[in-house]
């Protein structure tokens, strides 16, 4: 597998809700922008965060994922680009 790169995160805090603390985008391999990805709070990882991607509810009920990590080497690329964003955002001030 050729190797993930994330570039241009962009985060945006919100009032943490539970724990929700934050919406984020970026962009991988400098090909493909992901959106509305959330980050939670999370005690049972090393990080203290975890993603949770997008989905869809259908008319039936029915959640579809719209984009996610197929692999757990792509997912944990992504998480630890976007909680390194997070947690310099965190150093300059922002609160949780």
């Amino acid at each position: 597998m050729d190797s993930i790169k994330i570039s241009d995160v962009q985060i945006i805090p919100i009032q943490p809700r539970n724990g929700l603390v934050a919406f984020v985008s970026f962009i991988i391999n400098g090909s493909i922008c992901v959106g509305d990805v959330a980050i939670h709070t999370c005690l049972s990882n090393s990080e203290g965060y975890r993603l949770v991607y997008p989905e869809r509810i259908l008319a039936s009920g029915k959640k579809v994922n719209c984009v996610y990590p197929i692999n757990r080497q792509a997912g944990d690329t992504v998480q630890k680009a976007v909680v390194s964003e997070y947690k310099k955002l965190l150093s300059k001030g922002l609160r949780e």
